[in-house]
């Protein structure tokens, strides 16, 4: 426990460390986000420097490495992919960036990228860790079926955080929580290395927060939020708990439907279910405030994670 401690400790440090030079750096080169045109009270937040993932994804990356122990090629992998997933991601913001426009990467060209990484994870995984998912230590045996399923679980959970990724705080909040509780789950159940990786991004994101809390100073931009789905599904999948996520990641869920059912009831009857879609920004055309929402989402985030921590340590007969 003692090491999951100072990972958690030497990312936030880290972060908090590198977030200053990054936020001077992103100013100097004007790294800046365009705002969506159709956010009204967002307007404010327009030229405000993005790409500020690199403040959480450094730190894990070191703070993981410093700690990790015995068989290492599966942490690394890991580790990875959550540059991989940075790395679309950051040519998606580059595209913005240099275009002056919101616009990045089509969503088909993300969709592709996203897809073909995880289908290299798939087959990897298939082969490598079985076919089997892990539900509250009840082993369910899914064959080849499993490749697909990883495919979709990635690309859903990597457009799932990028979505959320909407107000300040936002993602890097609910992410922290989410790690926090995942991360336990995994130090009982699974490698201990995945326990670090977790913590450690859990302790950078909490750095980050100091940068990215209302108002921000700097956006995570999809640089971030790609990188911490690609290091979210990759935990989720590398330690077979890919259907314990959506439990204490509800909010994710959520934010995702929420999107997908404006848009599919928009194209079937031309009318809008939510005032805008993702959920949160409906709220915040209700005239809820930007802050509520954002805490409202952690404290929901905090409750799910201790329910399904709970329902596990009683369901596995630690308790």
């Amino acid at each position: 426990m003692l090491e999951f401690f100072l990972v958690f400790l030497i990312g936030l440090l880290l972060a908090i460390i590198l977030g200053f030079p990054i936020l001077k750096l992103s100013k100097k080169f004007h790294l800046s986000q365009t705002i969506l045109h159709y956010v009204d009270n967002h307007a404010g937040k327009n030229g405000t420097p993005t790409m500020g993932g690199v403040i959480f994804i450094l730190p894990c990356l070191l703070a993981s490495l410093i700690f990790a122990r015995g068989e290492l090629y599966l942490p690394i992998l890991i580790l990875l992919l959550m540059l991989g997933y940075g790395l679309l991601g950051f040519l998606d913001d580059f595209i913005k960036i240099k275009n002056h426009k919101n616009g990045g990467l089509k969503p088909y060209q993300k969709i592709i990228g996203q897809g073909s990484i995880a289908l290299i994870v798939a087959i990897f995984a298939y082969f490598n860790i079985g076919s089997s998912l892990n539900f509250f230590g009840i082993e369910l045996e899914i064959g080849l079926f499993v490749i697909p399923f990883i495919i979709f679980f990635y690309v859903a959970v990597t457009n799932a955080v990028n979505l959320v990724d909407g107000l300040d705080g936002l993602a890097s909040g609910v992410s922290f929580v989410y790690l926090i509780f995942f991360g336990i789950i995994i130090a009982l159940t699974s490698d201990f290395n995945f326990a670090l990786i977790a913590f450690s991004l859990a302790g950078a994101l909490l750095g980050f927060l100091l940068f990215n809390c209302y108002p921000a100073k700097i956006f995570m931009g999809d640089t971030g939020s790609l990188a911490l789905g690609g290091a979210i599904a990759s935990l989720a999948v590398f330690s077979r708990l890919e259907l314990i996520m959506p439990i204490i990641g509800i909010l994710f869920v959520v934010t995702s439907l929420s999107d997908v059912i404006q848009v599919l009831h928009y194209k079937r009857t031309h009318r809008r279910i939510f005032k805008m879609a993702p959920l949160h920004h409906h709220f915040e055309k209700c005239g809820v405030n930007e802050n509520r929402i954002v805490a409202v989402y952690i404290v929901i985030t905090i409750v799910c994670g201790i329910g399904t921590l709970i329902g596990y340590l009683f369901v596995t007969g630690v308790l």
